[in-house]
C-alpha cells in the first residue's frame, strides 16, 4: 500500500492525464485522503501539482553518459518525444507554464542538461557554437517538434527523426574528423577543457581566459 504522499501524486497524474480542471476533492477522493493531508504534504494543489510536474519531467532528461555526446544527444531527443506523447497532458502544463521575460524553473533542468552534454561535445572539437547558444537551439527545436506531433492524429516519427538530425547538424560537427580547424572550434574546445580540468589556474586566470576563448569563438 502506497503511503499517503504517493497515492496523491498517483490521483493527480491521473486525472491530469484526462485533461480538463482538476478539483482537490477530486484529487483527495481518487487517492482516498482528506484534504488536510494534501496540504499537509504540498501545501496548497498547485503545490501538488507542481510535484507531479517534476516528478515526470525528471522521467526524460535522465539520460545516462555513454561517452558519445551525439548518441547520447539523440537519446535524449527521442526521449523527450517520446516522453511528451505518452503523457501530452504533463507535457503540456511543462511548456504551458511560461511568463514573457521569465524562464520556467520547472523545465530549466533540460537546458542544464542539454548545456552539459554540449560541453562534453566541445572537449571533443565537435561544436559549432557556444554550449548555451547549442543547448537554446536543441531544446527549441526539440519542444516544437513534440508539440507538432502531440497535434496529429498519427504522430509522424520521420519527421521528428529529421528534425533532429537538422538542429545537430547546425550546431555540431557530425564526426571529430569533419570539423574544421578554425579559430573559433579550437576556442570552443579549448574553453570546454579548461571548464572540465582548470589545473593550476587561479579563480582570476580562469575567468580572463574564459573571456578571451569566448570572444574567439564568437
Amino acid at each position: 500500500m502506497k503511503n499517503a504522499r504517493d497515492r496523491l501524486l498517483l490521483a493527480a497524474a491521473e486525472l491530469l492525464q484526462g485533461g480538463g480542471a482538476v478539483s482537490t476533492r477530486a484529487v483527495c477522493e481518487h487517492a482516498e485522503v482528506q484534504a488536510p493531508t494534501l496540504y499537509h504534504h504540498f501545501g496548497s494543489k498547485q503545490g501538488l501539482f507542481d510535484a507531479v510536474v517534476n516528478h515526470g519531467f525528471t522521467q526524460f532528461t535522465a539520460v545516462e553518459n555513454s561517452g558519445d555526446p551525439l548518441d547520447d544527444l539523440r537519446e535524449g531527443w527521442d526521449r523527450h518525444v517520446r516522453f511528451g506523447l505518452e503523457h501530452p497532458s504533463f507535457y503540456a502544463l511543462l511548456y504551458g507554464r511560461i511568463e514573457p521575460g521569465k524562464p520556467c524553473a520547472v523545465t530549466a533542468p533540460a537546458h542544464a542538461a542539454l548545456r552539459t552534454r554540449f560541453t562534453d561535445a566541445a572537449a571533443q572539437g565537435l561544436l559549432k557554437v557556444p554550449a548555451d547558444d547549442a543547448a537554446e537551439q536543441l531544446l527549441a527545436a526539440n519542444v516544437g517538434v513534440t508539440l507538432t506531433l502531440i497535434s496529429q492524429p498519427e504522430p509522424d516519427f520521420g519527421l521528428s527523426g529529421r528534425v533532429r538530425e537538422a538542429a545537430l547538424a547546425g550546431v555540431l560537427h557530425t564526426a571529430s574528423t569533419d570539423a574544421p580547424k578554425t579559430r573559433a572550434s579550437a576556442a570552443l574546445t579549448l574553453r570546454a577543457l579548461v571548464d572540465n580540468d582548470p589545473g593550476d589556474l587561479t579563480p582570476g586566470e580562469r575567468a580572463l581566459l574564459g573571456e578571451l576563448l569566448d570572444r574567439l569563438a564568437r
